[in-house]
């Protein structure tokens, strides 16, 4: 649900935006499929969603942006700042960390408001007119 909702924003509201979705992110995909799906990646933890679209001079100079969507209400960071014990998380937050490295703008974004935020501040400058 979350993933529909932030493509269906961009198409709306960045109509002529150039995006990617995983589209198997979050699916259940029968064994077979599965591998196949994995051998066709670098590797695994690759972000949700990647706008190809460089960023706003505000915010900085990125060639694109790479989010990884978690739904509402799921606690990614420690109090004391650190990432939480998680493989799978982990193995993400290492794939945003090679592609920040790599000069990409990459974050996680939790929840629908999180992800919106992100887009209009890479894409705008600034926070979402509505």
């Amino acid at each position: 649900m979350l993933h529909q909702q932030v493509c269906d924003y961009l198409r709306l509201r960045y109509p002529y935006t150039v995006w990617r979705t995983d589209f198997a992110a979050g699916l259940k995909l029968p064994p077979q499929v599965a591998i196949r799906h994995k051998r066709l990646q670098s590797s695994a933890g690759f972000p949700d969603i990647t706008i190809f679209e460089p960023s706003h001079v505000m915010y900085g100079e990125y060639p694109l942006l790479a989010i990884e969507l978690k739904a509402e209400g799921v606690e990614l960071y420690k109090k004391d700042g650190t990432l939480r014990a998680n493989p799978h998380i982990e193995e993400q937050a290492e794939m945003l960390q090679k592609l920040r490295d790599r000069g990409y703008k990459a974050e996680f974004a939790v929840g629908f408001d999180q992800a919106r935020n992100l887009i209009d501040q890479y894409l705008r400058g600034g926070t979402s007119l509505f």
